[in-house]
């Protein structure tokens, strides 16, 4: 059973800095592909970030560009969000989501509030 246990959330106040951690258990990690999501109150989920496995290659979604970085640290299965110069409009609910072939696994989410 994969798990997929998101950190790092709270309350910053625009323009601070947050930094997201997703810890994967019970598979192989460096096989996953991995993404973050985020879900605003009355919105969709949308995508953020993606990073493979080689940690190369990692692509944002453009509200996000220049300002959140995604990483992985394979030795310790986790994947990071670092968020900086934060927007109210960042405000949500940030999932981690693990894919692989035909595999795919989120997280229970962490929530990010920015104030103004």
């Amino acid at each position: 059973q994969v798990q997929l246990v998101e950190s790092g959330g709270g309350l910053v106040q625009a323009g601070g800095s947050l930094r997201l951690s997703c810890t994967v258990s019970g598979r192989t990690f460096n096989n996953y592909i991995m993404d973050w999501f985020r879900q605003a109150p009355g919105k969709e989920r949308e995508f953020v970030a993606t990073i493979p496995w080689t940690g190369s290659s990692t692509n944002y979604a453009n509200s996000v560009k220049g300002r959140f970085t995604i990483s992985r640290d394979n030795a310790k299965n986790t994947v990071y969000l670092q968020m900086n110069s934060l927007k109210p409009e960042d405000t949500a609910v940030y999932y981690c989501y693990a894919r692989f072939r035909d595999s795919n696994y989120w997280g229970q989410g962490t929530q990010v509030t920015v104030s103004s």
